[in-house]
Formats: C-alpha cells, structure tokens, sequence
C-alpha cells in the first residue's frame, strides 16, 4: 500500500560564513519521505549529514530550496520534529522520570496531572526502563541513557523522528539491543525516522531507504537505495541472506568505490534490489 509523502526536501543548499568567503556545504538535495518511512543517512565525515538533520529539525536554515512537513515550510524548532543526539543531553541533575516528565510538560498537549504520569511511564515502557525510572542518569549505563532519550523524544509525539548516530558512542552488542528496540518502536508508532548512521550493517537492517551522500563541499545526494527486506527483521536470519549482502555490497561499493561527487541530484540513482538505476528518484 502506498504512503503519503509528507515530508519534502526541495533544492535545499547552505552555505556557511568562512573569512575567505562562503564555503558551500550543501547543493541540491532533493528528497520526498513518505509517512512512516525509515530513512538512514549515510556517507563520508563532512559529507553534510548533520547538516541536512538540523535542517530538518529547524536548527539551520537553507540558503537556497526548504523543507516542507505536512504542507507547512519549516524554518525553526518544533515539538512535530524531536531529535535523538549520539549524546543523550540527559539533565544530570534530574531521575530518568524528570528526564522524560520534563519533554512531556513542554508539549502538554492538554493533559493533566495523572495523564502526564501515564504518558511519561507508557514511553518509559516502551523502551524497557521502567524499571529504573527513579535513577539518576549517572546510576544507569550508557545504553540506558540512551534509552531515556529515545524516550524523551518519543513522549512529544512527534511526527518525525531524527537520530543523529544515536548508537555510535555504544559497544557492538548494546547497539544491537537497542537497534532491535527501535525496530519493535518504529512498528508500533509508525514514526517518520531519519537517521544518520556510518554503520553500514545498521543501515541496511533498519532502512526502507539508505540514502548515499556524495563528498563534501557541495555535497548532494549521490544514490538512494531501496532495501525490499520483509518486516519484521531478524539480523541472525539476514546474515547469510543473499538479498541482505547483496544491499550491504551496493552501500560498501558506494563509499569506499566511489570516493569522488557524482551527478548532481537531479541525475542521482535509486537502486532496487537488483542495482538498476530507476529514474524516480523520490519513489517510496
């Protein structure tokens, strides 16, 4: 079935301020997400990830093109876009509850007292740490902390979920917990997801769509690949699975085969499973 696509990337470009005049970060990206998508975000240091997240999340704004959500253009913060840093930003200061309890109230959302409790202890559940909800974020391991700020995020309802290699900092089998947990949210919620991510296996187990930035300066959108693996995922099953490598291949090929820019976004390629180039490059 088909989604809607409610959150678009038009031309969008950005140039930053140096002393030897504007230094062009960003050209040309282009990019449709429809409803309940999972996109990743995927390339070199410097090759502009971070950039395209905050302008989606309102904390930049684009020298040329925009972002549109829902119709209206962004062009500052908003509750409807909640972002997860690779630091949880935990306030130290505060039990993993208030943590929580604190996002909740800012965007109350018309509920009361006891529907604030509920709400705040509903995502806590969500990402299993009900448990420690009355601990200090120095009482709780970094996979923990983490978790509460998935959380955090979760509790303003937001329409679009934007993680900022949010397990990078984390050892190989707490990722692998909590990439197992953002699958099981993500198909509860239905959340719009953008990630940015160097891992490639991360990408490839988590993604409807990787999409593949080219080099900086003036980086762009280099390739977008589909990855047509069936939900629910199981990364033991995928790993001898021929379609699973086939995707991990078209990502490898890309970052470590195609080091230089490649065409201009309006020419870049959308991979399907058997690596042709599709020209509708914005097709969920």
């Amino acid at each position: 079935m088909s989604r809607k696509h409610h959150l678009e990337l038009t031309q969008v470009g950005i140039d930053f301020p140096t002393p030897k005049g504007p230094f062009n970060a960003l050209t040309d990206v282009n990019l449709k997400i429809s409803e309940g998508e999972f996109i990743s975000l995927i390339g070199h240091s410097g090759c502009g990830k971070s950039t395209v997240l905050n302008i989606v999340a309102g904390l930049h704004q684009a020298t040329t093109g925009g972002v549109i959500l829902d119709g209206a253009e962004v062009n500052e913060p908003g509750p409807e876009r909640a972002v997860v840093f690779q630091n949880h930003s935990l306030l130290p200061w505060l039990s993993v509850y208030k943590n929580v309890e604190l996002a909740v109230k800012q965007t109350r959302n018309g509920r009361n007292k006891k529907e604030i409790k509920d709400w705040v202890e509903h995502n806590l559940a969500l990402v299993h740490m009900t448990h420690a909800k009355d601990k200090l974020p120095s009482e709780i391991s970094g996979g923990m902390k983490q978790r509460v700020g998935i959380a955090r995020a979760l509790s303003m309802e937001p329409k679009v979920l934007l993680m900022d290699e949010p397990f990078g900092a984390l050892d190989a089998l707490t990722r692998a917990h909590l990439q197992d947990s953002l699958m099981e949210i993500h198909s509860e919620l239905g959340n719009t997801v953008i990630m940015i991510t160097h891992d490639v296996d991360e990408a490839v187990l988590l993604s409807d769509r990787i999409v593949m930035m080219t080099n900086g300066p003036s980086a762009t959108i280099g390739e977008i690949l589909e990855v047509e693996l069936n939900r629910p995922r199981n990364r033991i099953e995928l790993a001898d699975d021929n379609q699973y490598n086939h995707y991990r291949h078209e990502v490898l090929s890309f970052l470590y085969e195609k080091q230089r820019k490649v065409e201009p976004v309006s020419a870049h390629k959308n991979r399907k499973v058997a690596g042709k180039a599709s020209p509708n490059s914005d097709a969920a």
